[in-house]
């Protein structure tokens, strides 16, 4: 049995406009990647880094050095994605990866001290701008895992109609 991803770009129906959102995250991650070049992003994301129990490790680069190796990952999620519109394994693959990227800075939301302030006695959750900031990330990872569900094979998700 032969296992075919699929590419929106190739789809009919309500499937066709999903390509829309590829291009648009391949935007996103173009800017996103682009922007860990520059000094103001390897310091804004520091504290981000420093925090997080997923990707802490990278302080072993430096300041700049973490925010290059995320610059390179994002630049190379946008190149897979773009790809993907004539691939439909490198459709899934730039998306997956998208997924694990906004899991990962969505988590900061959570593992950054300060950005949220859980009470229960007035505001459930009250977070700052940079809370504001990171709460995109969860419609990104939205985005990016519907990417991923509609590059699979309809034989691995059955509620797909093409």
């Amino acid at each position: 049995m032969k296992i075919s991803f699929n590419v929106a770009e190739n789809g009919a129906g309500s499937y066709r406009p999903l390509a829309i959102l590829r291009w648009v995250m391949v935007v996103v991650f173009l800017s996103f990647g682009i922007q860990k070049f520059t000094p103001q992003s390897a310091e804004g994301i520091v504290q981000f880094i420093s925090n997080s129990p997923f990707i802490s490790w990278l302080s072993v680069f430096g300041i700049r050095g973490e925010a290059y190796v995320l610059g390179a990952a994002e630049l190379g999620i946008a190149v897979l994605l773009a790809a993907g519109a004539f691939s439909p394994i490198l459709s899934a693959a730039g998306a997956l990866m998208g997924i694990v990227t906004f899991a990962v800075t969505w988590s900061f939301f959570f593992t950054t001290p300060g950005v949220v302030k859980w009470s229960l006695s007035t505001d459930p959750i009250a977070w700052n701008l940079t809370g504001e900031f990171l709460f995109k990330d969860v419609v990104l990872l939205c985005v990016c895992a519907v990417l991923f569900l509609a590059s699979l094979p309809q034989s691995v998700v059955r509620s797909r109609s093409d």
